[in-house]
């Protein structure tokens, strides 16, 4: 794994997948210190042109860019993410186990197989009223 993210980070997730949002809501009802900026890329607004990065391939996967700019991917977006908590939480103890080599292989597998079928994934049921599904800060 990368060293610890400079927060706060920004999460940028598919709020078109209902899966990926509650995920990320989930987080960011978690976050009480500010560390998490959450970014809808589904959203019209959203241009990826700043970061470098095609909205494909911030679509296939998880992306997390921190204060410094450095960018984690997949498991190591999650990773990056469970560092905002407490090790004395299950998230924080899941960012403690994944930087085990067994369990980081695990991990990589089990996020490449999600990342290959996350578009078969039921999309919100309800639209978003504005076009934009915004659940958090950003």
């Amino acid at each position: 794994m990368k060293t610890a993210p400079d927060f706060p980070i920004r999460v940028f997730y598919d709020g078109s997948c209902s899966v990926c949002a509650m995920e990320v809501e989930r987080y960011g009802r978690m976050d009480r210190d500010g560390r998490l900026l959450l970014v809808d890329i589904s959203a019209a607004r959203f241009n990826p042109l700043p970061y470098g990065i095609t909205l494909a391939e911030f679509m296939y996967q998880m992306h997390v860019i921190d204060r410094s700019g450095t960018v984690f991917r997949g498991i190591e977006a999650f990773w990056a993410i469970w560092q905002a908590f407490p090790s004395s939480t299950l998230l924080g103890m899941g960012g403690v186990l994944i930087s085990l080599p067994v369990f980081n292989q695990i991990a990589r597998i089990m996020y490449r197989l999600f990342a290959r079928f996350r578009r078969y994934l039921p999309k919100r049921r309800r639209p978003c009223p504005t076009g934009e599904c915004r659940i958090g800060k950003e």
